[in-house]
């Protein structure tokens, strides 16, 4: 069998030729961050095996040669392993990504639904610019938008932790863009998690921890298990249940002297999580394959306290209202790949698709006690969201010897049919009558909406050595969207080795980000104690009177250039420098606010409550609003130290440069500009200019000490004015400097019995934290920290026991 697509159980697992050890040999002493995995074990021949199998490991991420090694590759790939992600003690992928990744970052959104949805971003970009696949086939996005302010806000990213991370053999983190391969949305990079193909394994794990200040406790259990189905397949199993509990980090609330204010911390999640992936030989030459997962979700978030000034007949003591969000995440893939006459070939269709029920509890609709003289105090739903994806895929490829050529000539077509849904669903009628429950308003029939699309696509790839040490990879597709028209993107990639020490690579593409069915049609409105913000649908009338214009795809030009070294037989060094130049990028923009923005609400079907102040209230759609051009470089580097019978050293560095600027700002249909202040600094400064992992693991015999720090570059936020002459301003912010922060990271290992092994670990030993806001910018005195910056969170250090089992 051979590979067509990219999906590594084209080659049976049974056949697969990459060496592996049991799992009960390793002593988890994997280098973090690095894109080479060395994993030291006992014995010295061991170590050299595992070594230089995981070093030429075959990737399927940025290409569908399937010869292709992470060390060879013309695109920076990174490869991190499933003992990699154990090793960080997070409990989810996401989480476990952002320690080893120096380019991914993540806000430390805590409020309304968006925190409760793990979302990545690659580059200082948004979440809805990074590509996730699973085994090489696209993956849905979640129904649930990224609602509050902050980098992330109105994406609608991809819930990667609905993925078992037990089912996880590994991911391929493709830092380059690849729309030309894989379409819409991979401008900054493409996330490939690939899946366990075990045949004969159990395999279970439990973290446990909790943060400095005693709160947060967090549990993850995650099982697998794997099967051989008569000799001519796998069939391998996963589950996983999380729990974590509320953080506070707030400070006393102005109005009441007391810390009786929640909102600044961790929500409240519990979620369950089960998957399986297969492969069956239906003869020599067909193999069945099949994947999918199951996701059930409930999360609730507090919300500003309110004071006993609302509704005392019912909370005499003011209460703290919380927004529950529950979601259900199912994906099904199941396709037939196989070798005839020379080809390979790969047919395969993916549904999935996503719902969510947005609801609130502990709060009250005071416009309803009025006209009625009683209320809910738990509102189910306030909304509801849905999105689904059927994509159908059908590739084939083959190798031509060619003489003129120094290796066979790559060749690969395929074609793709895509169908996307979107709905907005109403709450329940108590949710929005009149200015509906206090701290957010449920959506009226009049902000539902149903919608949907087809997406067609087509595209070529060839790859080849021209000459000997000469690759050259050419990509290229069409794509036809019927809300948005066609588009056409193109990708080459050129990598010399001058010698075994010395390659260089380069890259240049175009790509695309097709607008999501949610930044068309999404609409909501969030209410605090003093103002209210809403989105409005950017085709309607409400919108079209504050100037909205229909959307645009995003388009982008992708240019890298690439140092490889090996100047010693165990030190490893990569440098790749980048450009991304971007063209009309979405994002929320033309931020209105007081009467005008009352009038647009109101006239999008949103009921206000009494007593807020007008310049606190705000109305907003997503627009093409800025073109942008980032830059920056991703250094990696491995070096292995042996201490003889004192064990040895894995060494590793991994950094990322970058920045954002803005070059154009587009004006609404009025002539007023898009950005403000604090939207271009969303873009621009509230991510690191730099991020910095380094350090170590040493292992010998049973033990292992993994030490690294992770760095962050500074960070420039916006901060709105509560008080004085600007307070809610929506034109003068206040800059505010954070300046670099580091967090060290530690984990002891112990291989109890070749089955179990049991380790003690801190993220953060040392509890540090951001600087707090300046009070005047400090919204009731409770929000203290940056909760939308990209930096350290303000959580502080979180502590956690591991067990591991293993039976092969």
């Amino acid at each position: 069998m051979h590979q067509v697509s990219s999906n590594r159980a084209a080659i049976p697992a049974r056949t697969r030729p990459v060496a592996r050890l049991p799992r009960s040999t390793f002593l988890l002493a994997t280098a973090l961050g690095s894109a080479t995995v060395v994993v030291p074990s006992p014995a010295t021949q061991a170590r050299a095996a595992e070594a230089n199998a995981d070093a030429e490991q075959v990737i399927v991420t940025g290409t569908r040669d399937p010869h292709q090694t992470a060390r060879k590759s013309v695109s920076p790939v990174v490869v991190i392993s499933a003992r990699q992600l154990s090793q960080t003690g997070q409990a989810d992928v996401r989480d476990a990504l952002i320690q080893m990744i120096p380019s991914m970052t993540r806000s430390n959104m805590n409020i309304g639904n968006s925190n409760m949805t793990d979302a990545i971003q690659l580059r200082g970009l948004t979440p809805n610019q990074t590509l996730v696949l699973v085994n090489g086939k696209r993956r849905h996005t979640t129904s649930v938008m990224t609602d509050y302010t902050g980098p992330q806000q109105g994406s609608i990213p991809v819930d990667i932790d609905m993925i078992p991370v037990s089912a996880i053999d590994h991911v391929e983190v493709l830092q380059d863009g690849a729309a030309a391969q894989y379409g819409s949305d991979a401008i900054a990079g493409v996330v490939n998690i690939i899946l366990k193909q075990s045949s004969r394994a159990l395999t279970a794990q439990a973290i446990n921890g909790g943060y400095y200040y005693g709160d947060g406790f967090t549990s993850g259990e995650s099982v697998n298990w794997g099967t051989d189905l008569g000799g001519r397949g796998f069939f391998d199993l996963s589950a996983e249940y999380k729990y974590m509990d509320h953080t506070d980090r707030g400070g006393p609330d102005n109005r009441t002297g007391l810390y009786d204010n929640h909102i600044l911390g961790n929500p409240r999640q519990q979620r369950e999580t089960i998957s399986y992936n297969m492969g069956y030989d239906v003869t020599e030459n067909i193999q069945l394959y099949s994947f999918a997962s199951y996701g059930h979700v409930n999360g609730e978030s507090y919300q500003n306290f309110r004071t006993s000034a609302i509704l005392p007949e019912v909370y005499p003591n003011g209460f703290s209202p919380q927004i529950t969000l529950a979601q259900n995440d199912y994906s099904f893939t199941g396709g037939f790949k196989g070798h005839h006459l020379g080809w390979d070939w790969d047919v395969s269709t993916t549904y999935g698709g996503n719902a969510a029920d947005v609801g609130m509890f502990d709060t009250v609709n005071p416009d309803l006690y009025q006209a009625t003289g009683a209320t809910p105090t738990t509102f189910d739903p306030m909304m509801t969201f849905n999105d689904t994806e059927w994509t159908t895929d059908a590739g084939i490829r083959r190798g031509f010897h060619l003489p003129v050529l120094a290796s066979p000539l790559n060749f690969a077509l395929g074609a793709q049919y895509r169908y996307d849904t979107y709905q907005v669903g109403a709450g329940e009628p108590a949710s929005y009558y009149g200015g509906g429950p206090a701290a957010d308003d449920g959506l009226s029939p009049m902000s539902a909406s149903n919608s949907h699309r087809d997406v067609t696509a087509g595209y070529l790839d060839l790859s080849t050595q021209l000459i000997r040490n000469l690759q050259l990879d050419l990509a290229g597709r069409i794509e036809h969207y019927t809300d948005v028209g066609n588009t056409e993107t193109g990708k080459a990639a050129l990598r010399y080795d001058i010698n075994p020490v010395i390659g260089l690579r380069g890259t240049i593409s175009n790509g695309f980000r097709a607008p999501s069915l949610a930044e068309e049609h999404y609409s909501n409105l969030g209410v605090s104690p003093t103002g209210a913000s809403g989105i409005l649908p950017v085709n309607s009338r409400s919108a079209i009177l504050l100037g909205s214009r229909p959307l645009r795809p995003e388009r982008s030009m992708n240019y890298s250039v690439g140092l490889v070294l090996n100047p010693a037989p165990r030190l490893h060094i990569a440098i790749d420098a980048y450009q991304i130049d971007m063209r009309h990028r979405i994002t929320l923009g033309g931020v209105y606010n007081g009467e005008q923005a009352i009038d647009a609400l109101e006239a999008g079907g949103f009921g206000l409550p009494s007593g807020l102040i007008p310049a606190d209230v705000t109305a907003q759609y997503f627009a093409n609003t800025s073109n942008t051009r980032t830059r920056g470089a991703d250094i990696t580097a491995t070096y292995q130290t042996p201490l003889g019978r004192y064990g040895s050293i894995n060494w590793d560095v991994a950094v990322n440069v970058n920045e954002t600027q803005i070059t154009h700002i587009d004006d609404d249909q009025n002539g007023n500009p898009l950005l403000n202040a604090l939207y271009q600094g969303f873009m621009t400064s509230y991510t690191p200019r730099n991020k910095q992992i380094f350090g170590g693991t040493w292992s010998n015999g049973k033990w292992s000490v993994a030490l690294h720090e992770i760095r962050y570059g500074h960070v420039v936020s916006q901060q709105q004015y509560v008080t004085g002459p600007y307070a809610y301003s929506n034109s003068v912010y206040l800059p505010f400097y954070q300046a670099p922060r580091a967090a060290t990271n530690i984990l002891v290992g112990y291989q109890v019995t070749p089955s179990w092994r049991v380790a003690l670990g801190a993220n953060n030993l040392f509890n540090a934290r951001q600087r707090t806001v300046p009070y005047d910018t400090n919204y009731l005195g409770t929000q203290k920290f940056n909760f939308d910056v990209q930096q350290i969170g303000f959580n502080g250090g979180y502590y956690y026991f591991q067990i591991n089992y293993s039976m092969l």
